[in-house]
């Protein structure tokens, strides 16, 4: 027999970390030209391909009331030179298989190293001699004016625009943000005195990383950028930031918002060299930095009530916030603010586990080591270290000060930085769904205040989210109505059958839609990509089927009695018994009749026209509730009956806007198309 002493282990006090790996990084070969361009090169002859980045690190400076001067700069930048067209500019780089592209105030290019002088000679030429010319200004201006229609009715866009402001102050670069009537105000003389006073050399650095010897890049940096002429940017103090004295809810009416997004916020002062920045980092990871936080774990595992919760703690040398994130269902707004609440405080009152301490610091050096793989971490590193005043050894003791921290670390820099009793928390979504609950939201014993915004970030009255409505208005007369308004009971009884035509593009790819319905409950809907079947979904009155990638998956008994509820082409000719005239609501800033059709769907009707004007369903997937809305657009005429010709379909922060090309009315449908 056998007797072993089992050593007893304290796990009430942290183990002591082990020794940090040695980082030797190396540093990078550095120049400075007489116009202040620096330049720092990284030779790494493993792979026969270079990369140059260009940095331009001026003091963020207010575009007041012209807010997207930056953007259309950049946009019009690589868009041919004084020597070369856009089209020889554009083709010279793909013959080349290079890349060349310029941002607000920075610029990069990436070649195989045999064609680098040369596309460095491009990069040159496009920074250094640009074309600014009215109608390469206007083309561009057009498309960021479409950008920001599309963004107005996103709640996503609204409260990251909108946080930013009421974090830092309209006033201040960081507050800011592009609308249509800023953009329009934008002259090309604007964007040409941008590119005059803030494109200088003097606050630019280049980084150049691959297989490349740094004396031959040299040569090439002061042959094509030596002749770039210093400017001092013009000079402006940063205004405060606004004080917040106390916790309170910045609500944001998005009538069209199929769910809540949440920001919930407070400012901070803390630079990357502030010695608070390592237990910063991993105090946030902890909270929110990846899916085993204790937000994601809470809102998403425990509640089920996102897909996902994060956090972020900035280290901004100018300005900072601490920010959580999510987007919620309507249903749940109230009590997703106060879950994230209570898991921000849970962080400064309990201390964290030694295992979520060690597995944050894990996850750092795992993704520190991942990263310096990569060649151009050095150059990264020491520009970072350049721009942010830091020491020379930052990174190469960077693992070990994340190391060090300690759970007494975590409780300081938690209670220092995350504001509880001072943050603003900014919910934009649907008001008249979720205000009176928002109202309501009590927090350790005390009513959260709620003050009201419009998408502009300028604080306004309580809106009218709901009205009254008038005596005498029923499902009947609302369906009447739309009947009515489409062209009349006697032309839409004489549609049998719809074939629909139509396109969209989403996330650059241009899809076809094919549809087709009958009025005695069939549907079919073909999604396709270059002749190409993405997704068939297929309802012959009965049954039905979806195929996606050719696999083949029969429609459950819910999905059935969901196509069956919302089957035929004009329902509102025979209203449902269950359909029921619930409100008067704002869609797209106009009133709309809301008629809850089914358990699942309700519609709107405008209150002028009649039109069905959008349609929401809430749908249950992996234990998750979200709200689909289809909206309808650009009614025309076809046989004597008023169709949509635009349809814009959101799902979550999504919107497809898929045109009809052609509507065909009683022929092109078969049985066949029902199989």
């Amino acid at each position: 027999m056998v007797v072993g002493a089992q050593a007893q282990i304290d796990r009430s006090k942290q183990p002591e970390a082990g020794p940090a790996p040695k980082i030797n990084l190396g540093s990078p070969k550095t120049y400075k030209l007489s116009n202040g361009l620096q330049i720092m090169v990284v030779e790494n002859h493993k792979l026969p391909r270079v990369r140059a980045s260009l940095i331009i690190d001026n003091k963020p400076h207010s575009e007041g009331s012209k807010v997207g001067v930056k953007s259309i700069y950049s946009a019009m930048m690589g868009n041919g030179t004084s020597s070369m067209t856009k089209d020889e500019y554009n083709e010279r780089i793909d013959f080349l298989g290079a890349n060349v592209g310029f941002g607000q105030e920075s610029a990069f290019a990436s070649s195989l190293s045999k064609f680098f002088p040369e596309v460095m000679e491009l990069m040159a030429d496009g920074l250094l001699n640009p074309k600014f010319t009215e109608e390469e200004f206007k083309d561009q201006k057009d498309r960021i004016m479409e950008g920001l229609k599309a963004e107005a009715k996103s709640a996503s866009s609204i409260a990251s625009n909108v946080s930013g402001k009421l974090a830092y102050g309209g006033s201040h670069p960081y507050g800011e943000f592009a609308t249509e009537e800023t953009v329009e105000a934008v002259t090309l003389a604007d964007v040409k005195a941008y590119y005059n006073n803030y494109i200088s050399p003097k606050n630019a650095y280049l980084v150049v990383v691959g297989d490349v010897e740094a004396s031959d890049v040299k040569k090439l940096v002061k042959k094509y950028l030596g002749d770039w002429k210093e400017s001092t940017p013009p000079g402006a103090s940063l205004p405060g930031l606004p004080k917040v004295q106390y916790t309170q809810v910045n609500f944001i009416d998005v009538p069209n918002a199929v769910q809540s997004e949440l920001r919930v916020q407070n400012t901070v002062n803390l630079k990357m060299a502030d010695e608070d920045y390592f237990p910063v980092l991993v105090a946030n990871q902890i909270l929110g930095g990846g899916f085993g936080s204790y937000l994601n774990m809470n809102l998403r595992e425990e509640h089920g009530y996102t897909y996902g919760a994060r956090s972020y703690t900035g280290a901004d040398k100018y300005a900072s916030r601490f920010s959580a994130s999510s987007s919620v269902r309507n249903a749940v707004t109230d009590s997703a603010v106060v879950e994230m609440l209570k898991e921000i405080d849970r962080i400064k009152v309990e201390k964290v586990s030694f295992e979520d301490l060690n597995n944050a610091k894990n996850k750092f050096a795992g993704d520190f080591v991942l990263k310096l793989e990569s060649p151009s971490t050095i150059a990264n590193y020491a520009l970072s270290i350049k721009t942010n005043d830091l020491e020379k050894d930052f990174y190469e003791t960077f693992l070990k000060k994340i190391n060090a921290v300690t759970q007494e670390d975590i409780l300081r820099v938690a209670n220092k930085y995350f504001k509880t009793n001072a943050m603003q928390i900014v919910i934009a979504g649907k008001g008249s769904e979720i205000v009176e609950n928002i109202e309501n939201i009590s927090y350790n014993g005390k009513t959260i205040p709620v003050f009201y915004f419009n998408k502009d970030g300028e604080k306004i009255e309580k809106p009218e989210y709901t009205k009254e409505i008038p005596e005498g208005t029923t499902v009947n007369t609302v369906y009447d109505a739309y009947i009515k308004a489409i062209g009349g009971k006697e032309a839409v009884e004489k549609v049998n059958t719809v074939a629909m035509t139509g396109s969209a593009s989403v996330q650059g790819m241009n899809l076809s839609f094919n549809m087709k319905q009958t009025n005695d409950g069939k549907s079919a809907q073909l999604v396709s990509m270059n002749g190409m079947t993405l997704s068939k979904n297929i309802f012959d009155g009965k049954t039905g089927y979806q195929e996606r990638q050719g696999q083949k998956i029969n429609f459950t008994e819910e999905q059935i009695a969901d196509a069956k509820a919302s089957a035929g082409l004009f329902p509102e000719l025979n209203p449902a018994a269950e359909a029921k005239l619930i409100a008067i609501e704002k869609v797209n800033g106009k009133d709309a009749y809301v008629v809850q059709s089914s358990e699942k769907t309700k519609d709107y009707y405008d209150t002028e026209t009649g039109l069905k004007v959008q349609s929401s369903t809430s749908v249950s997937q992996a234990g998750q509730t979200m709200t689909n809305t289809t909206g309808f657009e650009d009614y025309k005429e076809v046989k004597g009956v008023k169709f949509p010709h635009v349809t814009k379909v959101s799902f979550g922060p999504q919107e497809v806007e898929i045109k009809m090309s052609e509507i065909k009315i009683n022929e092109g449908v078969t049985d066949a198309d029902f199989k």
